[in-house]
């Protein structure tokens, strides 16, 4: 049997684990569609209503993102007006676009969600990267096509980085999906 990515060492899931997770379900069903009870075929229309509102929470994801790009860097910052850190960026681009509040550093939010691997990326998974000799020291929002937002360091300004660029290849610490995998929830 697998362990579940938001259990703590002893096995019990984590506070911030079942939140989030609580969190996004409740997200996700107030915005369910009532047009699936109106089918005839109620788990044909309820995998596609899922696949829907995968898509349309990563599209309001990427289009939330791509409003902070160009706002500078600020160590700790967490306000577009004064400058966003790494996991400033994140917080209010999960809180504006989909209502979610995230913890505030990269280390606890890579608690959260489920793993995915390099090679399993989908808009909207968080990505970490050991970028001050410590792991989950840096994170930022994969946007598709092997590319991710984040806020870089001082000096920098939010930007898009190509993940396969030799500094952050080199740096990656993995990856978290908070969206509900809609791939994993369809009848086989």
């Amino acid at each position: 049997m697998m362990k579940h990515p938001n259990t703590a060492r002893r096995g019990v899931p984590s506070r911030l684990g079942v939140l989030a997770a609580l969190l996004i379900a409740l997200a996700f069903a107030a915005t369910t569609p009532a047009a699936a009870e109106e089918s005839d075929t109620p788990a044909e229309n309820g995998s596609v209503d899922l696949i829907e509102r995968y898509g349309n929470a990563a599209q309001e994801l990427m289009n939330q993102g791509m409003e902070y790009l160009g706002i500078r860097y600020r160590f700790g910052g967490n306000s577009p007006a004064t400058g966003l850190d790494c996991s400033g960026l994140v917080q209010n681009v999960f809180r504006n676009a989909l209502g979610l509040n995230l913890p505030r550093t990269a280390r606890e939010m890579a608690r959260l969600g489920d793993k995915v691997g390099l090679q399993d990326l989908k808009p909207g998974d968080l990505v970490f990267f050991n970028t001050m000799r410590r792991t989950f020291s840096h994170v930022g929002i994969y946007m598709g096509e092997g590319r991710f937002l984040h806020a870089p360091a001082s000096g920098g300004r939010v930007r898009i980085d190509e993940i396969g660029e030799r500094y952050w290849s080199q740096r990656f610490n993995g990856a978290r999906r908070l969206l509900p995998d809609a791939d994993a929830m369809l009848p086989r």
